[in-house]
């Protein structure tokens, strides 16, 4: 398979070393002219202690976290490649669960290849807001780690490097179940002082629809030119 997209040009060789079904998720790129939206359920969402409740509350407010907790819960997660209003190559990673009937809540970031910091820089929430520094890495069975590092916020004219005393720090790794032939996920948010956030667990199919037209709904609402 060609590598191509972000995933692509932040991994470099390593790309080759995801599991065949991981490099075809991961590879969702303009160039590759597809998308990937995942269906399945999420064995668990979870949440830390009563105190972490309204840093969590926060986070509903961008789409970034959510305070609800459960067992067996649908989610969808839509990647889809577009150039955006900065000439850069874009891809959504928006999930939505639906935490109960009739409420759903989603985890919205818009990730892009930096040159300058030769990583991907993740946008986190509907106005990009918070850029993230991501660190990948391949595991021994072809999955993807996926670790969070250096934040920075930015709203107007104010920026400023987030203390992540103040935030978490994300642990996520996905990898290719060929026996069921489905995604597996796990993620888990720390904070340094507060210890665990948040976090979900599950397994997923996909589908890769023609991306002709990406929809507008995945999108943020702002764009942030500083990376």
């Amino acid at each position: 398979m060609t590598a191509d997209g972000v995933f692509a040009r932040a991994l470099g060789a390593d790309f080759a070393r995801l599991h065949p079904q991981l490099q075809r998720r991961f590879g969702v790129g303009v160039a590759s002219g597809y998308g990937c939206v995942g269906r399945g359920v999420m064995s668990e969402v979870r949440r830390g202690p009563w105190w972490t409740l309204p840093f969590l509350a926060i986070g509903t407010m961008r789409n970034i976290m959510f305070p609800e907790r459960g067992t067996d819960i649908p989610f969808q997660i839509d990647n889809h490649a577009y150039i955006d209003s900065l000439g850069r190559e874009t891809v959504t990673f928006v999930r939505t669960m639906t935490v109960r009937p009739g409420r759903r809540r989603r985890f919205d970031a818009t990730m892009i290849y930096s040159e300058a910091r030769g990583r991907i820089v993740d946008y986190l929430g509907t106005h990009q807001h918070l850029a993230v520094d991501l660190e990948l890495a391949v595991t021994d069975d072809g999955g993807l780690r996926l670790t969070s590092g250096a934040q920075r916020f930015y709203e107007g004219p104010f920026a400023f490097r987030f203390p992540m005393l103040f935030s978490g720090r994300a642990h996520l790794t996905e990898r290719f179940d060929d026996e069921r032939g489905r995604f597996v996920i796990d993620l888990e948010v720390r904070n340094d002082l507060l210890g665990f956030l948040f976090g979900y667990r599950g397994s997923f199919e996909c589908e890769f629809p023609a991306d002709a037209v990406v929809p507008e709904t995945v999108k943020p609402y702002r764009e942030e030119a500083r990376e």
